[in-house]
């Protein structure tokens, strides 16, 4: 069995999402930057990801950059996977390296079914500003993202912007201070069916918060989602179109919720395998 989960808001959690305070003592440090703790995890959370049974094989999967994920000390130091997925799906680490044929692969559809990188920036051009944009990066030459001053973001105009990028093989996702721009063709649920073709035909537990895990979700046997973020505001809207379980917290302990269905799930599909 596989477990694939995104990681920021799912796993792991900055101060500004966490919804409890870093004193909390049911916290553990999740990530430094520049010598400054950014990250945390519940952890009941480590714990139970830890201790889960053997024949499950946790995968990462994550929009960070490579570097990004490697800066988490807990897959580096605690738990540490044979495969991680980031770049939202643009690259496949195995035992920590690069796995280049999926790389070029991924970078040979996107030439022939989405527009270039440039040209969805140029598209956005007359939107983007320093009024409501702080920064911005093209990650790993495949996507961008945008940190953004959320509550000054012209959202009519954004959301215009976003239902055009279909059209060139594009989407768009905001999660909490950071507006994503990435091609269809970059993403979580492809990563993670290609690496389940060289494990094997095994089943899929998935967890992730926003609209960028939502083919993640879709793609897996089994699926949770956190009580926070975009699918679950999604949920709220349309209650009918997001069919995904979701947990009773929000914040960081919802992942002790998520773990322990990890778990839960587990055990029920052993059973019926054995029955």
């Amino acid at each position: 069995m596989i477990y694939a989960s995104d990681l920021d808001q799912t796993l792991i959690y900055s101060r500004r999402s966490m919804g409890v305070s870093e004193d909390d003592s049911g916290l553990v440090p999740a990530e430094w930057i520049r010598g400054e703790l950014s990250a945390f995890m519940s952890a009941e959370a480590l714990q139970r990801l830890k201790t889960l049974p053997e024949d499950i094989i946790f995968i990462p999967v994550t929009t960070r950059t490579v570097e990004q994920y490697q800066r988490i000390r807990i897959f580096q130091q605690d738990v540490i996977p044979a495969y991680a997925i980031t770049s939202n799906g643009g690259n496949i680490l195995i035992n920590g390296e690069v796995d280049r044929a999926w790389n070029d692969y991924v970078r040979s559809q996107l030439q022939q079914h989405s527009a270039a990188a440039v040209e969805v920036r140029q598209m956005f051009g007359d939107v983007l500003n320093s009024d409501w944009v702080a920064g911005e990066r093209l990650c790993d030459e495949l996507f961008y993202a945008f940190v953004i001053h959320r509550d000054r973001m012209p959202t009519e105009r954004v959301t215009e912007k976003i239902h055009a990028l279909g059209a060139l093989g594009w989407e768009a996702s905001i999660q909490g201070r950071k507006l994503y721009l990435v091609p269809s063709g970059v993403n979580k649920s492809a990563a993670v069916e290609h690496v389940r073709h060289q494990i094997g035909d095994v089943p899929v537990i998935a967890s992730g918060d926003s609209l960028l895990d939502r083919c993640l979700l879709d793609f897996a046997d089994y699926a949770i989602a956190p009580r926070h973020g975009e699918l679950y505001r999604e949920k709220l809207r349309n209650p009918d179109k997001i069919p995904y379980q979701f947990t009773e917290q929000s914040g960081i302990f919802a992942a002790d919720e998520i773990l322990e269905y990890v778990r839960s799930t587990h055990h029920v599909a052993i059973g019926d395998a054995v029955s």
